[in-house]
């Protein structure tokens, strides 16, 4: 590496850890899901309660990070954006897929508190990410109501897209294989339709990881039926 390029490079601060252990299943956006819970644990270097002395007055935080599964060495001008059905070409800049010339993503989540470990040092407990398990974060900075919300924004292509709730049909013998903690949390991931949105094969059986579990189901029409749990052994 050049001088001009270390002049460009960022450090990792913190990962984050989450209930999805793969990319299927997590929410399209932040925010979306509140229940969903995570942690921010600082690397060594930076596990300085000071560097965070204040934060705790704030309701909501962004985080800059890594689409660690989807860093390439060639970007494309153009993606298919899957809300619109995988077909249609959006210019890169004009959305928030993974495949950018820096594989970068931006969330703003809820601080839900911050608490001081005698060996990982301040930890952020936070809910609403939509981020995989051990994502990679680069920089935290506290999100401004007086400056961060716009209420006349437009939406673009995006506010012609139909917002919808799937109907969960999850056996009562199935969910409780899932703890009680971790019920409300999956039930509104699935909700939320976890699917590609250019699929819909109401034969085709869908299967994800979520919280130690392989969680699979089908989909006809608007009812989302789960049809087996399996806990994860590794």
């Amino acid at each position: 590496m050049d001088d001009k390029q270390s002049k460009h490079s960022m450090k990792v601060i913190a990962h984050i850890h989450t209930d999805f252990t793969e990319k299927f299943g997590i929410p399209r956006q932040s925010g979306l899901i509140d229940v969903l819970k995570g942690t921010i644990v600082f690397e060594p270097e930076y596990r300085n309660p000071d560097a965070l002395r204040g934060l705790e007055e704030f309701s909501h935080i962004w985080l800059i990070w890594e689409f660690s599964e989807s860093v390439r060495d060639s970007w494309s001008p153009t993606v298919r954006p899957p809300r619109l059905g995988g077909n249609k070409r959006m210019g890169v800049f004009a959305t928030r897929s993974p495949f950018r010339p820096n594989a970068i993503g931006l969330s703003c989540i809820k601080l839900e508190g911050i608490e001081q470990h005698p060996e990982l040092g301040p930890i952020l407990h936070t809910s609403g990410a939509d981020l995989m398990n051990n994502t990679p974060i680069y920089d935290i900075k506290p999100y401004l109501t007086y400056a961060d919300s716009y209420p006349d924004a437009v939406g673009g292509y995006t506010e012609s897209l139909e917002d919808y709730i799937l109907e969960v049909d999850f056996p009562e013998e199935l969910l409780h294989i899932i703890p009680d903690h971790k019920r409300e949390a999956i039930q509104e991931v699935l909700a939320h339709d976890p699917r590609p949105s250019y699929q819909n094969d109401s034969n085709r059986i869908y299967g994800f990881e979520f919280a130690g579990f392989n969680i699979r189901f089908t989909v006809r029409g608007n009812i989302l039926t789960v049809c087996e749990v399996k806990g994860m052994h590794k």
